[in-house]
């Protein structure tokens, strides 16, 4: 009989045992939320310098930090010298595993001022943060610290998520001359270690890419996307499903303003093999579309060059294409710094902006060819209510430009890019305006 009941008592503690342990294993799932699959930044064009700026959460109490995006740059740098306060800030020490992904080369052993402070500590990473609008750079302590960005499932933004020791560069106030009023920095998106694309696949565990679409106007707001797709816009169209891809090229040297020797070019260069316009092949030399063993020539995408530079010799053969296409329509006046301008009633009006003839961008290779597609919408700026222009500009001659083809923001605008830096490629849908949507599209309140 003691033996039966204790069989029973036993059976009875198992079956209390597994319950518990049930239950643990269903609070846990419960408390377990599903890992987001990317995160977003709005994105707006500020009205007077046409920079494109954005609001991240940083600190501990976190504080909102307006800055300026720039494509191309290795990291994101912080103006420290005018009351940064954080308790999580951390500055990076020499030799430490996020110094040597920077790829610095300096050091800054003691600090002058004799109390430290964030941007002054003894031992501390040291690199040089640039200001592509002012052109001119400075030291900068490398530093941690908390970050916090919203989340999105695709459709609507969902919570915002933290996360630990995200690195930055520590810029001195006057490196923010040229910015856009009330903004603190740069975010660099640059293809690299400490790249913020790069930081935020690493700290949330999302796909190694991030997408961008840029709004024409000065009163709507864009949107950058890091992790996966879908992206959906309003009218519940996945514009990722639109994507046609192209791969990424690494230029070996840095083309930024400032680089420590031996540095890579952190931009994001594809392989343009020739020009079109209106189908007819643009007669250039196809050589300066090779990027060097130097770093010199290729093409690059830049959301700091408002309009699309090209070295002197492209850019005359492309006009004067251009000008031979609509050689029935009349010119007017130039308007710095465009040439090539007209009437605006001349040209008439199309789904997808004024009616000119399409400019190709030809990428890839002899095997595999596609084309980027630029329509009116982004190859004309309205220079004011009556004119016209054809929006590149005269970037130098031959070599004196580091690089050949700088696609720049006004041709990218309501054009959807994704940049796959994990599988070395760029997604592009050319102008979304054939999907009768827009970069400006995206549902920012938190239910559909």
């Amino acid at each position: 009989m003691n033996s039966l009941r204790l069989i029973m008592i036993s059976k009875i503690n198992s079956l209390s045992l597994f319950l518990s342990l049930l239950l643990l294993f269903s609070l846990s799932s419960a408390k377990t939320p599903p890992r987001p699959r990317a995160f977003l930044l709005p994105v707006t064009k500020d009205v007077v310098t046409k920079q494109l700026i954005t609001t991240i959460s940083q600190r501990t109490p976190l504080v909102p930090v307006k800055l300026t995006i720039d494509l191309g740059q290795r990291f994101l740098w912080l103006d420290c010298g005018n009351g940064y306060v954080s308790s999580s800030y951390k500055p990076v020490p020499c030799g430490s595993i996020p110094c040597k992904r920077s790829l610095s080369h300096d050091c800054a052993e003691t600090c002058l001022d004799p109390q430290a402070s964030p941007g002054c500590n003894h031992n501390t990473c040291s690199h040089i943060p640039y200001n592509p609008f002012s052109r001119t750079s400075t030291g900068g302590e490398l530093a941690q610290d908390v970050l916090s960005l919203q989340s999105t499932d695709g459709l609507n933004p969902r919570k915002y998520l933290s996360a630990n020791g995200v690195v930055f560069d520590c810029a001195p106030k006057p490196l923010l001359e040229g910015l856009a009023k009330s903004v603190e920095g740069i975010l660099g998106l640059g293809n690299g270690y400490v790249g913020f694309p790069t930081q935020l696949a690493n700290a949330f565990r999302v796909p190694r890419k991030f997408a961008i679409c840029l709004t024409s106007s000065t009163t709507s707001r864009g949107v950058i996307f890091f992790g996966d797709s879908p992206y959906v816009f309003l009218s519940g169209m996945d514009v990722s499903k639109r994507l046609v891809y192209t791969p990424l090229l690494k230029n070996p040297v840095s083309t930024s303003g400032s680089y420590f020797e031996g540095e890579p070019s952190t931009d994001y260069f594809i392989g343009v093999t020739s020009i079109k316009i209106n189908g007819n092949v643009v007669p250039i030399n196809t050589t300066l579309l090779n990027i060097t063993k130097d770093g010199k020539g290729g093409t690059k995408i830049s959301t700091v060059d408002p309009y699309t530079k090209l070295e002197t010799s492209i850019y005359n053969a492309l006009t004067k294409a251009f000008v031979k296409s609509l050689s029935k329509v009349p010119r007017v006046k130039p308007v710095a710094p465009f040439e090539v301008c007209y009437n605006r009633t001349s040209l008439g009006s199309t789904r997808v902006g004024p009616g000119v003839p399409p400019i190709e961008l030809v990428l890839g290779n002899k095997n595999a060819t596609t084309s980027w597609t630029i329509w009116g919408v982004n190859s004309m700026v309205a220079v004011n209510n009556d004119v016209l222009c054809l929006g590149f500009v005269d970037g130098g001659v031959e070599f004196e430009p580091t690089t050949s083809i700088v696609i720049g923001a006004h041709q990218i605008e309501d054009n959807l890019l994704q940049f796959d830096i994990a599988n070395k490629r760029l997604g592009f849908t050319s102008s979304l305006l054939f999907g009768q949507t827009t970069c400006a599209n995206f549902n920012f309140t938190s239910k559909p």
